[in-house]
């Protein structure tokens, strides 16, 4: 492997303990002796990948397969049980959108409390702040509390303060079905200039033409197991097979 690589991993496990489901029968027993019957669960084993500064990366398969864990390892949201992970550059995660966002408080309050989760200084916000209103479009809706904004109107808000600056890595999972088809279509036009502007992109999505739109590399995990990394197209061809 090169030297000048954004993201690498080397040989990658991620290994969950988790209470082993009984019948009543087999509950009883348990329940005065105090024992507990664990078993162990393979997110993902043994992957191996590195992407360049300004490559995009699709990982693909399917549900539980162990796409969603490995974006939490390289966002640092949760430790490899094994293997390495090295990312040289900042992540933004569009992983779980407004997150951080406070029901009670005012659209406007939650930009900066949701821009200071993200590291944005107060007086940079207040620099970035317009942008992050007329992107999201809810200009008249500032000085209410989120509590009584619509699901996408939440959402808009949340990608808007997510997008306000270029990142160095941007991390996508399937969060591209923000508000109506035209504002879809706006957050894909921002993450393109994003990747025009040099971002690394690594996203998750079961839209073939979004990854061949937007991704030159593919990882194809089934069951926490690499299948493949290399090429898209070959990537998209050996996921349909499976």
């Amino acid at each position: 492997m090169s030297n000048d690589f954004i993201i690498k991993a080397e040989n990658l496990h991620k290994l969950y303990s988790l209470n082993k489901q009984r019948t009543f029968k087999e509950f009883l027993p348990a329940l005065f002796s105090g024992a507990e019957t664990k078993y162990s669960f393979h997110a993902l084993n043994g992957i191996n990948f590195e992407i360049k500064k300004g490559e995009s990366l699709a990982i693909l398969g399917r549900n539980g397969s162990g796409k969603s864990t490995l974006l939490k390892i390289i966002a640092g949201v949760t430790k490899p049980s094994d293997g390495k992970i090295t990312v040289n550059g900042k992540v933004f995660p569009l992983i779980e959108l407004g997150a951080g966002f406070h029901p009670e408080l005012t659209g406007k309050e939650n930009v900066y409390l949701n821009g200071s989760i993200l590291g944005i200084k107060e007086k940079e916000m207040d620099k970035l702040y317009n942008q992050i209103v007329s992107f999201a479009e809810l200009e008249q809706f500032m000085h209410e509390p989120v509590k009584h904004y619509s699901s996408g109107m939440y959402m808009r808000l949340a990608f808007a303060v997510a997008v306000a600056k270029i990142p160095n890595i941007l991390l996508v999972d399937e969060i591209l079905a923000v508000g109506d088809l035209r504002f879809q279509k706006k957050c894909l036009s921002r993450i393109k200039e994003f990747q025009n502007q040099g971002t690394t992109l690594i996203i998750v999505s079961h839209s073939r033409k979004t990854i061949e739109d937007y991704c030159q590399k593919g990882l194809l995990i089934n069951n926490g197991n690499q299948l493949y990394f290399g090429e898209v197209k070959k990537a998209l061809e050996k996921y349909a097979q499976i």
